[in-house]
């Protein structure tokens, strides 16, 4: 029998059970097919592979019914009240490419030391500092191998780092927005491959996000309008079905006009950052250790023994995610720079 997985709901408090996408297909690749065929795991973990299921999932809509509207917006809760211009998600791939009224549906603290959530996501909290009750080191990710060592002088300030892991489900929407305001001093992308984000396939690769590819994005907040908590590594990472990821930041409310990331520009938190393509997909987010605290109801919610958590199986302690609306407040700064 197959191990479900549960997660607590921030605003309602209640465990739910999550409907795991393509969960046959992630137990398949992860299982046997990892040991006994790894060229053909390789294969299907490749951006060819990656991009031809996701033609599959989210343009043939013959190949996968259940994409179908409205039965998948009943069954997946997606309000179309939120987006804007309803009658164009024609679609699956326009339906997960949607935009909402974020301004409107998902408020955000007036508060500028508040850090908030990138995204509509399942979230889990850890630490790099082996003194830490939050302390996870190389479960996720090895430091050193997520930066791309060989491409940045950043690692000692991310040591101990606090960290903040985004799980992005399939039905999401997808845009990523800005965690804290900042200046950014550095922007780069890391090729990898399109291993799968569900739980399942996370425990059975280990540390799966520094193998993917992705986009590091530093940002400087100790500035003038900044938020305060030093210096954020910001790192979006494409999952199986997810074709690219496409910068789309905008410091007005709304989508429109674009404005291009570059070291040196100042962008706002809230704002839109990206885009992944349709599928599942990650934003990791490391903290200078002692700037960030944490909100309580998460960290309480983590540690909870009564929910059945994929992770807390895999790792061998509490580790419950919670599920958090983008740009809610998921911490707050401790001091100044």
């Amino acid at each position: 029998m197959t191990l479900p997985h549960q997660y607590i709901e921030r605003y309602s408090g209640q465990v739910r059970t999550e409907q795991l996408f393509g969960d046959r297909l992630v137990r398949f690749l992860y299982h046997p097919l990892r040991e006994q065929a790894p060229a053909l795991f390789r294969l299907l973990t490749s951006g060819y592979s990656s991009r031809l299921l996701a033609l599959a999932q989210y343009d043939l809509d013959t190949f996968n019914p259940r994409l179908r509207q409205p039965a998948f917006l009943r069954q997946y809760g997606i309000d179309l009240a939120e987006c804007l211009e309803p009658e164009r998600l024609t679609s699956a791939r326009r339906l997960f490419e949607r935009r909402i009224r974020y301004w409107h549906c998902r408020p955000m603290a007036a508060d500028e030391r508040a850090v908030v959530a990138p995204a509509d996501a399942r979230l889990l909290l850890a630490s790099l500092a082996e003194d830490s009750a939050l302390w996870l080191k190389d479960k996720f990710f090895v430091l050193a191998e997520l930066l791309a060592a060989t491409k940045t002088d950043w690692l000692g300030r991310f040591a101990a780092a606090d960290v903040a892991i985004f799980r992005l489900t399939p039905e999401k929407y997808h845009y990523n927005h800005l965690p804290v305001s900042g200046r950014i001093v550095d922007q780069y992308e890391v090729q990898g491959r399109y291993h799968a984000c569900n739980p399942g396939a996370v425990v059975a690769a280990v540390t799966p996000y520094d193998k993917n590819r992705r986009l590091v994005t530093l940002i400087d907040t100790d500035v003038a309008d900044g938020s305060q908590v030093g210096l954020v590594a910001m790192v979006e990472v494409v999952a199986l079905m997810i074709g690219d990821l496409h910068s789309c930041y905008c410091d007005h409310c709304g989508y429109e006009p674009v404005t291009l990331q570059y070291p040196g520009l100042f962008v706002r938190r809230g704002q839109p950052k990206s885009l992944f393509r349709p599928g599942s997909s990650t934003v990791v987010l490391l903290f200078e250790p002692g700037r960030l605290r944490f909100s309580d109801d998460l960290l309480a919610n983590q540690r909870r023994g009564d929910v059945v958590s994929r992770f807390s199986r895999g790792f061998g302690l509490p580790l419950v995610e919670t599920e958090v609306r983008l740009r809610s407040t998921i911490g707050r700064a401790v001091t100044g720079g």
